[in-house]
């Protein structure tokens, strides 16, 4: 279903529909959906898939006939209480200017508690893709193309500063605010990482990392397995879910997406990629975001060093990241997830890692 273009300023506004869908018993909400989306269905014929990979949301793939053949339409439904600390503004806005660059799908619709978009065929990665040269290339590859999306394209031409502290004060400040935050203070230090030190390790790594000069640029900032399709047949990879995506450190969003080689139902932290592995993910990176920002593509050993330092340093600021975000998730989220258990296994990735990467030096 096409946008409509405002004469104004050149932008899309999105279609918004005034339905409401019970993640318990979504059918009634997702037949009003496809009565303007898709009218030439017959409701009857309507088959809807749930899918289980998100911890965030609940994501349903509607189709009639082959869900392999046949168009399909995803619907996600919010996680409760997730307005809390997500911009779906800012959500929509990274739908439409990626699906503009080619780097994402079609958003359809929002409603009332979610939104309607293109499914991208191919196969979530796991975690033996995510190894594989050839795979993990694409990515790099693909993120490189990302990141050279200037900010005069997304639709302000002024500087751009990185989200990165600020959503790590907002989390904080919503913590701090919620009844797991007064049990954390009183006794459940064993339960939940300890507040006190995690707001040491946000200022002393914030006054550690101001002085790396990483340059800001449009991020996804939630590179998981889960939110990367790989289509074998055409060697392609495309990045979903963008509640994340605003402009962060270029070293951020790396750093963020090695962590995710440990994983997430069982954080190993052995897991995290090998040098060798990760000096051939940012060459093909570093020759993808030249490439794509209009200069010599040809990469330096030097150029490789600094951007592998960076990283190393901001996939620190990652761990933080998602220790706080797993805390607020534990006291409102409806998703059957061990919330309290993948934030302390982040918060212990963050020391096991942290005095080798704080001791590295830039060449």
């Amino acid at each position: 279903m096409e946008m409509n273009r405002s004469p104004n300023d050149g932008c899309y506004k999105r279609l918004h529909l005034d339905v409401c869908i019970d993640e318990r018993s979504p059918r009634h909400g997702v037949s009003e959906l496809l009565k303007k989306l898709r009218p030439e269905w017959k409701p009857e014929d309507i088959q809807i898939k749930a899918f289980t990979e998100g911890i965030t949301n609940q994501l349903m793939g509607c189709y009639v006939g082959s869900l392999t053949e046949g168009p399909v339409l995803l619907v996600r439904v919010y996680g409760q209480m997730t307005e809390l600390f997500l911009d779906r503004d800012k959500e929509m806005e990274m739908f439409q200017v990626l699906h503009k660059h080619g780097c994402g799908p079609e958003l359809y619709c929002s409603f009332t508690n979610g939104i309607c978009y293109e499914f991208v065929r191919g196969v979530v990665l796991d975690d033996t893709l995510l190894r594989q040269p050839s795979v993990y290339r694409l990515i790099a590859t693909e993120m490189g193309k990302i990141h050279s999306i200037k900010s005069g394209e997304v639709g302000d031409s002024s500087p751009v500063t990185p989200v990165l502290w600020s959503r790590l004060s907002q989390f904080l400040n919503l913590v701090q605010r919620s009844d797991a935050a007064k049990q954390q203070r009183s006794s459940a230090h064993e339960e939940t990482p300890n507040l006190k030190i995690i707001i040491r390790e946000m200022e002393e790594l914030k006054t550690h990392l101001t002085h790396i000069s990483s340059p800001v640029v449009l991020c996804h900032n939630d590179l998981l397995t889960k939110n990367v399709i790989y289509n074998q047949e055409e060697g392609t990879v495309k990045f979903i879910d963008y509640e994340y995506a605003d402009f962060n450190y270029q070293a951020y969003d790396i750093g963020n997406h090695f962590n995710e080689f440990a994983g997430i139902n069982n954080v190993d932290s052995s897991l995290y990629p090998s040098r060798e592995l990760q000096f051939d993910w940012l060459t093909a990176y570093l020759e993808s975001f030249k490439s794509c920002s209009g200069v010599d593509s040809a990469v330096t050993k030097k150029e490789l060093l600094e951007l592998y330092v960076q990283v190393c340093k901001f996939s620190l600021a990652a761990h933080l990241f998602w220790c706080l975000w797993a805390l607020l998730q534990a006291k409102h989220s409806t998703i059957d997830f061990d919330f309290k258990r993948y934030s302390r296994a982040r918060f212990n990735y963050y020391f096991e890692k942290k005095q080798e990467f704080i001791g590295l030096r830039l060449p």
